[in-house]
């Protein structure tokens, strides 16, 4: 633009020196009035050069009334008096605009830095609409809108001139539309189409029609737009073809090895701690094996192995189940469960605490979780009894630490073979590191903002000392306008916009409500570090996207997440786990399966945008990231999603996930047409090349 207005005597800033941003809506007049503003070598009239002020343009404008047009028509000049209207009524629009834009900064509680600008507003408003924005202002709808374009490396383009033009290289063309998994094969196929120049797709929607559109500049540049098809259009002498045919997948032949685990069933072991149908799952494991896959996940659970009295572990059934491994050669993932199975989405057995808990807990309730009306959660322990010789003479976290203990000697050889490769250690409901805050047994249903969980008396007593310490005692309780369960956060005093959650006794209680969280971690992963000394031990953490777009991010509070649109509440998570060399193992939300259940516009979800946070937060401090499916995942967009998030094309560092674990082995799954797609599925994982790309 800049470059035009130079060509014709104009200096950029003449429509734009009184409010100082490029905000610019012209009408068709505006448009008028550039086409007339000539240079004397385009028309070859006898007018000097024209003065970038505004007066003498009105003065010598009238020089080009019978100036013949483009067309060779003739064309009045407007009058004065209308262009004078035109540039009153454009800098009344820009006047609302900048007062717009200055208001959102000012009370759109917005996370924006202290120096923001007004690309700083612009962006955060696209975000809150479902927009992804990067850093260098390429913007693109998210996932959960529409697919994403390939931002990062754009394709080379090659043109082929009409007989009567020589060839030219036009600028390249970014591919809008496509999501990065379609990017590389796409990139090919432009490069190895000779002669012709390809036309950057956007929309692969299923919806999408065959369509072709092309703009010639004056300097022989071509902008295209078009949706992918099998067209051919001519444009000014140029031939315009789009790429045929459905887009094909990203080729991962030569990517990192990404190893795949897959899940046992939770009741592979049943409660007397015996292998279930041993002959049978055998079979399975081998058939898994046929087509390379590195090893197996399973939960070792607390209320199996310790089940009777304290201290009196048996492992017969985890014993025969790891003798099976070590013969098929395949590695082990283990997870410490020291939660009850039973109540969750995909919970099919039935396995509580161990029985010597649960009568402590009929005697003593605040040993369990806590919600305001005084509801008990069985599924953990409160993390208030950490400290606290409630459990026949030991803490719960001395109880954590002789479990893990004892799982070590017993399994000492498989440790030092290497069949054992990392332990995943269980912090909380369903081995997550978060607050039981939206238990289905309590009648949360998908997308209400959960309840706080700290209304155990140790809970209590801790939030009690923590206001003391700040010198504010009447601040030792919970909010008593956060609603429950079901509740959406507009229907609340503390979560709303502007809300108290905010305000000082909410961002005492949400700091000290997180930082029992990171604590709780922080003890436990420093006796399994010492427990499992020289093996890789791991946190799970869950994506809590729901309502991900409001400024409190309500969901994310109530799990102990303190996350809200002006603070980062993954950052200290990150830190703790790298301090004990932890792994994170975060789940993955396959948008393309969710969207078949639940509406994400409803509940304003974000779970790209709270993946991109919560990985960028953990590779940011160097820690590896594994990572399983939320929900069952059989066919192939669902796997081309997963092995998108495994590795990402645009990421510059080429970071990607140490492992990916499948959930899980199912009788569904080893149907011959699944079972194709699920190797296939792990031959990509591996980097290794797949003949056919169509389904």
């Amino acid at each position: 633009m800049a470059a035009e207005m130079q060509r014709f005597g104009m200096s950029e800033d003449d429509d734009d020196d009184e409010i100082g941003m490029d905000v610019k809506e012209e009408d068709d007049d505006d448009d008028d009035e550039e086409k007339n503003m000539t240079t004397p070598d385009m028309v070859g009239g006898d007018v000097g050069i024209v003065s970038t002020s505004s007066s003498n343009r009105f003065m010598q404008h009238h020089q080009f009334q019978e100036q013949l047009t483009p067309q060779g028509g003739s064309r009045r000049c407007r009058p004065q008096e209308e262009k004078e209207r035109t540039k009153l009524r454009e800098r009344q629009r820009r006047a609302i605009t900048a007062k717009i834009l200055a208001g959102l900064r000012r009370h759109g509680n917005y996370n924006l830095r202290v120096r923001a600008d007004i690309n700083d507003v612009i962006a955060a408003l696209a975000r809150e609409a479902g927009w992804v924005v990067l850093p260098d202002g390429t913007t693109y709808p998210s996932r959960s809108q529409g697919t994403r374009p390939a931002g990062c490396t754009p394709p080379a383009v090659v043109t082929l001139s009409s007989p009567h033009m020589p060839a030219e290289h036009t600028s390249p063309t970014s591919l809008r539309g496509i999501s990065p998994g379609y990017q590389s094969t796409v990139n090919y196929n432009v490069s190895h189409m000779k002669g012709s120049f390809v036309s950057s797709p956007y929309d692969v929607s299923p919806s999408a029609r065959s369509q072709s559109s092309a703009m010639m500049g004056d300097g022989g540049g071509m902008q295209s737009d078009p949706p992918l098809g099998g067209s051919m259009d001519s444009v000014q002498n140029r031939q315009v073809m789009d790429v045929s045919g459905k887009v094909q997948e990203r080729d991962f032949a030569g990517t990192p090895y990404v190893p795949v685990f897959i899940m046992l069933p939770l009741g592979v072991i049943n409660m007397k701690c015996e292998l279930v149908d041993p002959d049978g799952l055998v079979k399975q494991l081998k058939f898994l094996k046929s087509v390379n896959i590195d090893g197996i996940m399973v939960d070792c659970w607390w209320g199996i192995v310790e089940a009777h009295a304290p201290q009196e572990y048996n492992w017969n059934g985890y014993k025969r189940l790891f003798q099976i491994v070590r013969q098929l050669k395949m590695k082990l993932q283990v997870v410490m469960s020291f939660h009850e199975c039973g109540g969750n989405v995909g919970d099919d057995v039935c396995i509580p605490l161990p029985h010597w808990v649960a009568e402590i807990g009929r005697s003593n309730p605040d040993i369990f979780f806590t919600d305001k009306a005084g509801r008990r959660n069985p599924e953990c322990l409160s993390w208030g009894v950490d400290k606290e010789r409630v459990l026949r003479g030991r803490t719960a976290i001395e109880v954590y630490f002789d479990y893990m203990r004892s799982f070590r000697v017993e399994f000492d050889e498989f440790f030092d073979d290497g069949i054992i490769s990392t332990v995943v250690v269980g912090l909380g409901p369903c081995g997550e590191l978060r607050y039981p805050s939206n238990p289905v047994k309590h009648g949360w249903r998908y997308p209400g903002i959960g309840e706080f969980q700290c209304y155990d008396q140790y809970m209590l007593k801790s939030l009690r000392k923590a206001a003391e310490i700040r010198g504010h005692s009447f601040w030792g309780r919970g909010p008593d306008n956060a609603g429950s369960y079901n509740s959406r956060p507009h229907e609340t005093g503390f979560f709303c916009d502007g809300g108290d959650y905010d305000g000082y006794h909410g961002r005492f209680f949400l700091s000290w409500y997180s930082h029992v969280l990171v604590d709780h971690g922080d003890r436990v992963l420093s006796l399994a570090k010492l427990a499992f000394e020289g093996t890789c031990i791991a946190a799970k953490i869950s994506g809590i996207h729901w309502w991900y777009k409001t400024a409190s991010h309500a969901a994310e509070l109530t799990a102990g997440f303190y996350n809200p649109c002006n603070r980062d509440g993954y950052a200290a998570i990150m830190a703790m786990l790298k301090r004990h060399g932890a792994a994170l193992n975060f789940t993955c939300s396959e948008i393309s399966i969710l969207d078949q259940h639940m509406e994400f516009s409803e509940a304003l979800a974000e779970p790209e945008g709270l993946a991109w946070q919560v990985l960028n937060a953990a590779w940011d401090v160097c820690i590896p990231v594994s990572s399983e499916n939320a929900l069952p995942c059989h066919d192939r967009d669902g796997y081309n999603y997963l092995l998108e998030k495994a590795k990402p094309m645009s990421d510059p560092d080429g970071r990607h996930f140490s492992s990916f674990t499948y959930l899980k082995l199912s009788p569904h799954l080893l149907e011959r047409r699944n079972f194709v797609e699920f190797e296939r599925f792990i031959k990509r994982m591996h980097g290794e090349a797949v003949l056919e790309y169509q389904t």
